[in-house]
């Protein structure tokens, strides 16, 4: 087991009725004006925003607004949002919605309280020494962001997709209530499930930790409980115990907690990130649910008893012990056989991408992250390339 330093300074207020509370609680924490950040609509149609905007009201914290975020965050909007907060002194950004709009929020916060430019912070890796307070109310089991040292933003003008890590990204305080994830559906539910699942996967295959027992199964319990919330979330999008999990576990799931000991890489986030700049209507999950299969037929031969492990612990496929690989190609047939099941694409093609852009995308994998991308093997264009092949 790695060294680690585990600090999540994170406030969560989770439940039914916590949108409510907003409010109370950034009042008593000396809130007086926050930039309300959101997306298209969904929270407007279902009532969300204005229990938020009431609960504001109602302890005197004043608000503004910033409507419009789309998945997968673009800085255009971001530095809108930047010029609104500086422009009302705001003291915090609010976040309702999901991974986009708190990603956005994040990037906001961090070029209001420095006064530069975010993309400049997601194109040279140079992290925020200072930013605003963020607090978030998750509408979308997914992506982890109301709790996590990261946001990822996309150049609309590149067609770059970059992302920005920083201890000073976590948020001071986030509101789950369950019952907001009603409305999701069906294919965003799945591509929550599989980001969910792929934040944990992604610590737990990783060539780097060594002996971590405990992790390990603090990491398959939780990809145990995905899974089958996630197939009862499917079933009946209204079951609040199933709805609970999944929200819960997208917190625990990328606050470093599934991985202490061990050392990410995300090399698949980082191929995936490439699809979803390339082509902007591809949703992150469902990216992840292409891509991981086959990266992991790829890399599975420079650690087969580890593939092997989270096959039998957490697909329940019976170990091979003398042939360690049979176990983990059978994990990796049965974690595509679920995402089939939940409705998740595991094909290339079915997300528009045609062998003729291999080259390109591969390229630009590379020359995002300055040289191979880090795996178990180092991932230069050919084994990129090769990749996208295994998930054609």
């Amino acid at each position: 087991m790695n060294d680690f330093t585990y600090h999540v300074p994170t406030k969560f207020v989770f439940g039914r009725g916590s949108v409510d509370e907003v409010g109370d609680e950034l009042s008593a924490l000396g809130h007086t004006c926050a930039l309300v950040v959101y997306g298209q609509g969904s929270v407007v149609r279902t009532g969300t925003l204005d229990r938020v905007l009431t609960s504001l009201d109602r302890t005197g914290v004043r608000h503004a607004q910033l409507g419009g975020v789309r998945p997968n965050p673009e800085v255009g909007l971001v530095r809108d949002g930047v010029a609104a907060a500086r422009a009302d002194e705001a003291d915090v950004v609010l976040a309702v919605g999901g991974g986009s709009v708190i990603d956005s929020a994040k990037a906001i916060a961090m070029g209001a309280a420095t006064g530069r430019d975010p993309w400049e912070f997601a194109s040279t890796g140079t992290r925020p020494d200072k930013t605003l307070p963020v607090a978030t109310v998750l509408t979308l089991a997914a992506s982890g962001s109301e709790t996590s040292n990261s946001c990822v933003l996309t150049n609309e003008e590149t067609k770059e997709k970059r992302g920005i890590t920083s201890e000073t990204n976590r948020p001071r305080i986030s509101f789950l209530d369950p019952e907001n994830t009603y409305t999701v559906s069906k294919f965003q539910t799945g591509c929550g499930i599989v980001d969910i699942m792929m934040h944990t996967l992604e610590r737990y295959l990783t060539p780097e930790g060594g002996e971590s027992d405990l992790t390990d199964r603090i990491a398959e319990g939780l990809l145990i409980a995905v899974r089958d919330a996630g197939r009862r979330a499917i079933a009946d999008p209204r079951d609040y115990e199933a709805r609970a999990t999944l929200m819960w576990a997208g917190s625990v799931s990328h606050n470093d907690y599934t991985g202490c000991g061990r050392k990410r890489l995300f090399p698949v986030h980082k191929l995936e990130h490439e699809l979803s700049a390339f082509r902007d209507e591809i949703a992150h999950g469902a990216g992840l649910s292409v891509l991981f299969p086959a990266w992991a037929e790829h890399e599975m031969p420079y650690d087969y008893p580890r593939f092997a492990q989270f096959a039998n612990r957490v697909l329940g496929v019976e170990m091979d012990f003398e042939h360690p690989e049979r176990t983990a190609r059978e994990g990796i047939r049965t974690l595509r056989r679920f995402f089939e099941e939940i409705g998740m694409p595991t094909h290339l093609s079915q997300l528009g991408i045609k062998p003729e852009n291999y080259e390109k995308l591969a390229a630009n994998t590379v020359r995002t992250v300055n040289g191979p991308v880090k795996s178990y093997s180092p991932l230069d264009e050919k084994a990129i390339i090769e990749i996208y092949r295994l998930a054609e």
